[in-house]
C-alpha cells in the first residue's frame, strides 16, 4: 500500500479513515440527499474505488437511504459528535465516498462536476466553468447534459 494522500474523519476523531489510492471521482451534488446531510445546497465528495485499499476505523452509525437515483446509499456518522464520515453504495460496494470538510486537508479537493443540478437551488452557485449533470453522469457517457 502507499502512503496516505487523503486522511481524515469526523469532528472529535472518532472515526477515521485513511485512503491510500487516489479518488476516482471528485464532486459537488445538489441532490437533496446531499443538501440535508450537508445543511446546505449541495455537497462536496470524493469517491475512490478498491474499498479493500482503504482504512477505517473507529465505529460509526449507519443509516440508509434511497436515492434518487433508485440505489441505495449508506450513510456512515460518528455516534458521539453526529459528524458524517463516509457514505456507501449497495450497487457499487467497492466503492467509498468520503465528505471534503470531514478531509484532514480540504484544500486536497479539486471538483470535477457539478452532479444532480436540476435539484440545486438559485442561491447555491458552484463554480459555472465544471461540468454540470442534471443527474449523475453515466461512466461510459462523461458529456454533461448543459
Amino acid at each position: 500500500m502507499s502512503t496516505s494522500k487523503f486522511t481524515g474523519g469526523c469532528a472529535c476523531g472518532a472515526v477515521r479513515y485513511q485512503m491510500h489510492t487516489e479518488p476516482i471521482f471528485q464532486n459537488h451534488c445538489q441532490c437533496r440527499d446531499c443538501q440535508r446531510q450537508s445543511g446546505a445546497g449541495h455537497g462536496s465528495y470524493l469517491t475512490f474505488a478498491q474499498r479493500e485499499d482503504q482504512a477505517v476505523s473507529g465505529s460509526a452509525t449507519k443509516w440508509s437511504v434511497v436515492a434518487e437515483s433508485g440505489n441505495i446509499k449508506h450513510y456512515a456518522f460518528c455516534p458521539t459528535c453526529g459528524s458524517p464520515a463516509y457514505l456507501t453504495f449497495a450497487a457499487m460496494p467497492d466503492l467509498i465516498a468520503v465528505p471534503v470538510a470531514s478531509l484532514d486537508d480540504p484544500g486536497a479537493f479539486t471538483p470535477q462536476a457539478l452532479t444532480y443540478a436540476s435539484r440545486g437551488h438559485g442561491w447555491d452557485l458552484v463554480d459555472p466553468v465544471l461540468p454540470t449533470f442534471a443527474g449523475m453522469p453515466a461512466a461510459q457517457d462523461p458529456s454533461p447534459s448543459s
